[in-house]
């Protein structure tokens, strides 16, 4: 008989899980809160500009996720960003050298695409717009619902790629009386996160910059990042400037409710102040994202994690991996996916 699988978020660890799966005798059906897929390596349009403002690119930090991204998925449209990145202090110096020869891959289309070709890959459903509420352990399986208290059904394993602290509400929700439930509420619910804005300025002329680029390496200042979509074939015209600016987290949480216009003019001014280019402080247009959950400062339990597989449970993502990174993520969804497999 071929088991009901079930994956909660459609992001890269999702992706990669559903991709594991998809030669193994299961059926596998993934609920995505969102109209896309890739989470947090989100990609948007505007204007004629595609952009990356979450996750920048793919890292070359993985041989299993770099053979898969360079030959065995569809690699038509793949971008390898060869311009460096540069660092800068809480005073502002910039300096030269970080990860100059490292690849740094995204898509023409945006990196979003590489959820969409994972995906692509396998005959999983892929269900968006859909938010699980309470996972419900019933007759040796795992019943959703979702916020309508609508059911989503029953499957036979139940894998979770949320952020920790949207994994740890699930399990104040679950209808699960057993001690291992609690457990998993509380220690997904203390592994803290890095809350991070992003500002998105277009400029009706480009940017011309040695870097592709800036990040801040004592974490003091009130820029994090700051990085230059020129530099990505595809992503915009020729004529054109547009930078993706991610400030720090103290910076974020203080600024998180501000109006939006308010926002990216303090942006542009420091990224202006940062670049000594006051051209940049007058950006044409804009565009925002708030991102709550960034990117985790801690790692799952893994003796917690081995016992929830005895009950068919298991858990994928970025925070599970230890690393805040996009392959990171990646491989864990793939390593996760071939445990189910295996269990199947």
């Amino acid at each position: 008989m071929t088991d009901e699988v079930a994956i909660v978020g459609a992001g890269a660890a999702g992706a990669g899980a559903a991709y594991a799966l998809r030669d193994a005798n299961v059926d596998v059906t993934v609920f995505e809160k969102s109209r896309g897929v890739c989470g947090r390596a989100a990609t948007r349009r505007k204007n004629g500009c595609t952009y990356d403002y979450g996750a920048n690119y793919v890292k070359a930090g993985d041989d299993r996720v770099s053979d898969l991204i360079t030959g065995t998925i569809d690699d038509d449209g793949l971008v390898d960003i060869e311009e460096p990145i540069w660092t800068f202090d809480v005073e502002g110096t910039i300096s030269e050298g970080r990860d100059a020869d490292e690849h740094k891959w995204t898509y023409e289309a945006g990196i979003t695409q590489l959820g969409k070709r994972l995906f692509a890959e396998t005959d999983a459903t892929v269900e968006n717009g859909v938010r699980v509420e309470e996972p419900v352990r019933a007759d040796g399986g795992w019943q959703l619902r979702d916020d309508q208290n609508s059911n989503l059904g029953t499957f036979d394993a139940l894998l979770l790629t949320p952020p920790a602290p949207q994994t740890s509400d699930l399990f104040g929700a679950a209808n699960w009386e057993h001690r291992l439930c609690r457990e998993l509420r509380r220690k997904t619910a203390g592994i803290p996160y890095r809350t991070i804005v992003s500002a998105v300025l277009h400029y009706p002329f480009e940017v011309e910059w040695p870097y592709y680029a800036l990040v801040n390496t004592d974490k003091d200042h009130d820029v994090g990042w700051v990085s230059n979509e020129g530099c990505k074939d595809g992503h915009v015209s020729d004529g054109e400037g547009l930078l993706v600016a991610q400030m720090s987290p103290d910076w974020s949480v203080e600024n998180y409710d501000i109006p939006d216009t308010e926002l990216t003019d303090a942006a542009s001014d420091l990224v202006a102040d940062l670049v000594d280019n006051v051209d940049l402080a007058k950006p044409d247009w804009t565009d925002t994202q708030h991102w709550r959950y960034a990117q985790p400062d801690g790692t799952f339990d893994d003796d917690l994690r081995e016992r929830a597989t005895e009950h068919d449970l298991f858990f994928a993502g970025d925070w599970v991996a230890g690393e805040a990174r996009v392959h990171a993520a990646l491989r864990c969804g793939l390593e996760t996916g071939e445990r189910i497999a295996g269990r199947a």
